[in-house]
C-alpha cells in the first residue's frame, strides 16, 4: 500500500504541474483570432532542460529503491511461519496443511497474524493466484513450484480467483479464503482431525464438505 500511494502521489504531483503549465500557456500565449503570423523564434532554455531531466531521474530512482526494499521485505520468511501447499486445477484450488497432519480443504483458512508461505503447483494449465486484499499475485506454472509469502493482518472472508484464462470454466474458478483468529483456526484443525478419525465414510464426507 505504501509503494502504491508513494508512486500515485508522485504521478499526481507531476500531472498537476504539467496540466497547470499547459493551461496557463494556452491562456497567456494564445494567438488572436485574426493573427496568422509566425511566432517569434525561441532558443531552448538550458537550465529548464536540466531540471526536467534531473527531476524525473531522481523520482524514478526513488521509486526503484522503495519498490526494491519493500519487495525484498515482503519475500522475507519468518522462522515461525506456516506452510500451505496449493494445488490449482481446472477449475478449482485445493489447500493442504503439512504442518497439521496434511489436512486438506477447498477453502483456504489462515490464522491472523501468522506468516504464511504458499507453495503452489498446477495440475494442468497456467493459473494465477490472486486475493486482491492481500496485495499479492503469482502465476502458477505447470511443472514449477511457485511461492508467495505474506502475513494475514485482518480477520474476515475474502475471495480467491484465478486471474489467468485457463479454460471454459475460468470464470467460476473461485474459492473462499477465511482469515480466523488463533482459537478459531485451532478449533477448525481439531474438528478436521476428529472427522478424519471418525469410523466409516463420515469422516471423509465431513472433510469434503469443509
Amino acid at each position: 500500500d505504501f509503494v502504491f500511494w508513494f508512486v500515485t502521489a508522485i504521478c499526481l504531483a507531476i500531472f498537476a504541474l504539467v496540466a497547470s503549465v499547459s493551461v496557463y500557456s494556452v491562456w497567456k500565449f494564445r494567438a488572436k483570432p485574426d493573427d496568422d503570423s509566425d511566432g517569434p523564434p525561441i532558443h531552448g532554455h538550458t537550465g529548464l532542460e536540466i531540471i526536467w531531466t534531473a527531476v524525473p531521474f531522481v523520482l524514478v530512482t526513488a521509486i526503484a529503491i522503495v519498490s526494491t526494499v519493500f519487495l525484498v521485505r515482503s519475500e522475507r520468511l519468518a522462522a515461525d511461519h506456516m506452510t500451505v501447499e496449493v494445488l490449482a486445477r481446472q477449475f478449482t484450488w485445493r489447500f493442504t496443511y503439512p504442518d497439521h497432519n496434511d489436512l486438506s480443504s477447498a477453502t483456504l483458512r489462515l490464522p491472523v497474524g501468522v506468516p504464511v508461505e504458499l507453495k503452489m503447483q498446477s495440475n494442468d494449465v497456467l493459473h494465477s493466484f490472486f486475493v486482491p486484499e492481500f496485495r499479492v499475485k503469482r502465476d502458477v506454472v505447470p511443472g514449477e513450484e511457485q511461492r508467495i509469502v505474506f502475513t494475514p493482518s485482518k480477520v474476515g472472508e475474502y475471495t480467491l480467483a484465478c486471474y489467468e484464462l485457463c479454460g471454459i470454466g475460468h470464470a467460476f474458478m473461485r474459492n473462499r479464503v477465511l482469515v480466523l483468529d488463533g482459537p478459531a483456526f485451532d478449533e477448525w484443525v481439531r474438528r478436521q482431525q476428529d472427522a478424519l478419525e471418525a469410523p466409516g465414510g463420515e469422516g471423509g464426507r465431513a472433510v469434503f464438505e469443509e
